[in-house]
Formats: C-alpha cells, sequence, structure tokens
C-alpha cells in the first residue's frame, strides 16, 4: 500500500520545511510513503527547499495556474507513480500533520473513498468571528447542494482512494474544495469527514484577497457545480417561480374578468404569457441541459478508463526497465 502526501506550493519557501517536518514517516498499514509538491510557478526557492528536505517528486509550473489546476497536477503525478491512496495538505503547515493517520484509516478500513478533515472553526482563533459564520454557512449550502454531512467543505485537508482520484474532474480555476464534494456526493462516491486539528497561523491565506471575493466566488463555484450535476432540477426550480407568478396573475385577471372589471387590462394578459412562456423555456433548457449531463457521465467513465490504462502502463513499463536493470 502506497502513500503519497502532495502539496501545492507557491512562494512557500518560508514555511513548506516545517510542514513537511511535520508530515509522517509511516503509518500502520502503509508500506510506502512519498512526498510531492506541485510548484505553481514560484518565484522563491521552494524547489530547493524541497529537494533539500528530500520530496521525492515534484511537479513545475513555469508560470501560476492556480490552486485547481496544481492540484489536478499533483493527482496526476501521484497516481502515475502508483499511488494507492493520495493525501492532500497546505505548505503553510495549517494542518496537524500527525493526522494524515486519522484520514486514510477510513480508506485503510474500507469505509470511504474520500475522507475531508473537519477543522475546529469556531475554536479557530485567527478566523474572525465573519470568517467562522461564513465558513459554516458555506458548508450547509454544499450540503445541500452535494446531498452529503461535510461540516467543513473549505478544508484542503483531504485523502482520495485510488478509485476515487481516477474519477476526480475539477473544471473550475478558483479552488477544487467545493466543487468536488458536489461532484461525490452527486457521483456516489463514498465521501466521509473526520474531525483534525489544526496549528497556529504562519502567514495569511492567499487563495481570495477580500471576503467578499472569496463569498462571491465559493457561491458561484457552489451553483455551477450543482448546475452540472444537477441541472434538471435546477431549470426546473428556476422556472417554476416565472410560470407560478404568470398563473397567479392569470387568475386574478380571470376572477377581475368575471366580477366585470377586466376591461383594459390586456397588458396583464400579456406578462401572463410572458412568464409562463419564459418558465415553459427553462424546463426545455433544464431537459437539454440533462442530456448533455448524461453524456458528461459517459464520457468521465471513458476518462476514468482511459486514465486507468494509461496508469497502469505505465507501472508495467516501469516494472519491465526495474527487471532489465537487474
Amino acid at each position: 500500500m502506497k502513500l503519497i502526501i502532495q502539496i501545492p506550493c507557491y512562494n512557500e519557501a518560508e514555511t513548506l520545511e516545517i510542514a513537511l517536518n511535520g508530515l509522517p514517516k509511516q503509518i500502520d498499514g502503509i508500506d510506502t510513503i512519498e512526498y510531492l509538491i506541485i510548484n505553481d510557478g514560484s518565484k522563491d526557492n521552494t524547489v530547493e527547499v524541497a529537494k533539500n528536505w528530500g520530496v521525492h517528486h515534484i511537479v513545475n509550473f513555469k508560470r501560476n495556474k492556480g490552486l485547481a489546476k496544481g492540484f489536478m497536477a499533483g493527482i496526476d503525478e501521484a497516481l502515475r507513480q502508483g499511488a494507492d491512496i493520495v493525501v492532500n495538505t497546505d505548505a503553510d503547515d495549517q494542518y496537524c500533520g500527525a493526522d494524515i493517520e486519522k484520514i486514510v484509516r477510513p480508506i485503510l478500513d474500507g469505509k470511504a473513498d474520500i475522507v475531508i478533515g473537519a477543522r475546529p472553526i469556531d475554536e479557530t482563533e485567527h478566523f474572525s468571528p465573519l470568517k467562522k459564520k461564513l465558513q459554516h454557512f458555506g458548508s450547509w449550502v454544499v450540503r445541500k447542494a452535494s446531498n452529503t454531512d461535510i461540516p467543513d467543505a473549505p478544508s484542503g485537508f483531504r485523502a482520495y482512494s485510488r478509485e476515487a482520484a481516477l474519477q476526480l474532474n475539477v473544471v473550475n480555476e478558483y479552488t477544487y474544495t467545493l466543487e468536488q464534494i458536489v461532484q461525490a456526493g452527486r457521483n456516489k462516491i463514498a465521501i466521509m469527514s473526520v474531525p483534525i486539528r489544526t496549528n497556529a497561523e504562519l502567514r495569511p491565506s492567499r487563495l481570495f484577497s477580500s471576503m467578499f471575493g472569496y463569498v462571491k466566488k465559493s457561491m458561484l463555484t457552489i451553483i455551477r457545480s450543482y448546475v452540472m450535476y444537477k441541472p434538471l432540477q435546477f431549470f426546473m426550480i428556476l422556472g417554476s417561480v416565472p410560470v407560478i407568478a404568470g398563473i397567479i396573475l392569470g387568475i386574478r385577471f380571470l376572477i377581475r374578468f368575471i366580477m366585470g372589471n377586466g376591461g383594459g387590462n390586456i397588458q396583464s394578459l400579456i406578462l401572463v404569457s410572458l412568464l409562463i412562456t419564459i418558465g415553459v423555456m427553462m424546463w426545455v433548457i433544464g431537459i437539454l441541459a440533462d442530456t448533455i449531463a448524461a453524456n458528461r457521465k459517459i464520457m468521465q467513465d471513458v476518462q476514468m478508463r482511459v486514465r486507468r490504462m494509461d496508469y497502469e502502463l505505465e507501472e508495467l513499463h516501469k516494472g519491465v526497465k526495474e527487471k532489465e536493470h537487474e
């Protein structure tokens, strides 16, 4: 059983070694532990720090591509290196490295394919009261959208089985955390959460420049993910609003007409027709989007099979080369 711990990095030379020192060297049930960093266009000596520490694998980007693309590049490399479990953590030492055993244990025991570490948000001193409330609210919205019970949706401290990692797809360029939960919940992937500890803050978060920007991007990500995985339900609900409003106005017009007060209210009939037409169009869009979503699921299944074949062939080639050297 091989575990690869990956760390996305962008100018993390000052904190990377601290985070690496806290990572476990052995875990019961794991035969091999290797370490991987994703250098997301760092301009400092992040790579040198990683090499001097003894990191096994380094993925390099020439320019900054963002957290989501860095995360997926790390997953791809970890799978190519034969990882049975992939753990993602941060370079700023936010998460307690010793708790990696907690998040891989449910996978080793066959209870889950994705495990997310739930931070003690209310007890975290460097979180402002507003941020705590927003974290709870955002996680609640994700739970509703994904049909899961994950209490800390933005947490980046996660473990993935090989099977779950093969199915991952992230289209958002901002962050992978929220979209993945919606994707896992709607695709019926076994996902669960375990409580973890956090360390003292070494530097401010770089993921967002303002609280408003964070909320805006997070909500857009949640809505987009929900539309991708439940388009029919989304557009049916959206289209029902103008249809119901049109029916109410139509009933109002009929009542006034029966009572002899319908004259001169032709504009009400026009508005009723317009609202119902808009609602029906929304429903039609939902049916078309649902058809596209069905095709996307087929494509994802094909992609997963191609990925599996690709990684298995690569492992086979490595095994042949090793035998030739012997």
